[in-house]
């Protein structure tokens, strides 16, 4: 590229603001070690994705955020989902069942089954769950500072069906620090919620093995407006939180850190969310291995969910917004997400 061209470029920068030159070429890529910094999909450090076939072998799991009005509203929309072909379920609750409020209680006006389902007793968690096969699906409760509680009732509706404990699949979300950054939905002080959040990992490690007690939510600080560097930051600075309360209680990271989960945000630059997953995955890995000592390869994988749909589309342009949603799954399935 001739001098006088190479001074008609417009430079560019991305939101993390890293310099994206013209041209790249193996000089780019001669000081990269492989085997450290990229590896085998599968291998540490997980650079490529936390499976060996990934996608060849088995496609990711599809679900969609559903949850809407009545219990039973909600139900008919789980066995519809299910009907089409969905693998999983992921459960919105209404913004008065998030913060422990009761659908008539006066500051739960205007807002029950708006944004989720009303869940105010057992028996509307019940009704959600009817005819629901729990021991072949997974569940994710999406709901933070009662997290604890929803489990409980999950767990008891689980029972109802025959379904035992060590059987049962799913997350709560669980992730109260990004309420603080993020979104707004606390209950309690922060210390106190820390330590909730323990006490929910210390009890599925114990008696619910295969239930995810927390997923760490990049995702919510991203749409606050962080950049895709401040995202992952942040998402690793509060899972780090949340370990360094369950290592106090005596366990050891092994016996847990398998079940961490993440969920990310996809808007922006195609390449530039590609390549921050990719790079997530390796820092996590080394975090977990070499500042915590973790020796099952598992533990360092990062698992985690990856969707767009909030600042990234605009209301205004529906079509053009399938365009955007197209692209937003290419990215996750480029980047190896799982």
């Amino acid at each position: 590229m001739s001098k006088s061209n190479s001074e008609e470029l417009k430079e560019i920068i991305l939101e993390s603001g890293i310099k994206v030159n013209p041209v790249y070429g193996p000089e780019d890529i001669k000081d990269i070690n492989y085997k450290d910094k990229i590896g085998q999909p599968g291998e540490f450090p997980f650079t490529r994705g936390i499976h060996p076939l990934m996608y060849r072998k088995r496609p990711w799991t599809m679900r969609q955020y559903s949850g809407f009005g009545t219990a039973r509203e909600t139900n008919e929309r789980f066995i519809w989902l299910l009907e089409q072909g969905q693998t999983a379920l992921n459960v919105a609750f209404d913004l008065p069942t998030q913060l422990g409020l009761d659908s008539d209680d006066p500051l739960a006006e205007r807002e029950v089954g708006r944004v989720g389902m009303a869940i105010d007793t057992l028996k509307d968690l019940e009704e959600a769950f009817a005819g629901i096969p729990i021991d072949k699906i997974s569940t994710s409760l999406t709901i933070n500072p009662l997290a604890s509680v929803m489990l409980a009732m999950y767990l008891v509706v689980a029972e109802k069906h025959g379904v035992p404990w060590d059987q049962i699949r799913g997350t709560t979300q669980n992730d109260i620090l990004k309420e603080y950054i993020g979104r707004g939905t606390w209950v309690f002080p922060v210390e106190p919620s820390i330590r909730l959040i323990g006490d929910v990992v210390e009890f599925c490690s114990k008696n619910v093995p295969r239930f995810n007690p927390f997923s760490v939510c990049g995702y919510h600080i991203r749409e606050s407006g962080a950049t895709p560097i401040q995202e992952m930051a942040y998402a690793f600075e509060i899972a780090i939180t949340y370990i360094q309360e369950v290592l106090k209680r005596g366990l050891g990271i092994d016996d847990f850190a398998g079940r961490i989960a993440f969920n990310f945000d996809i808007h922006g630059n195609l390449w530039e969310q590609v390549a921050k997953f990719r790079a997530g995955r390796r820092l996590w890995a080394k975090i977990i291995k070499e500042r915590f000592k973790a020796t099952n390869p598992r533990s360092m994988t990062l698992r985690m969910i990856a969707g767009g749909g909030g600042g990234g589309l605009t209301i205004q342009q529906p079509e053009s917004n399938i365009v955007r949603g197209a692209y937003y799954a290419l990215i996750s399935a480029l980047s190896g997400t799982a």
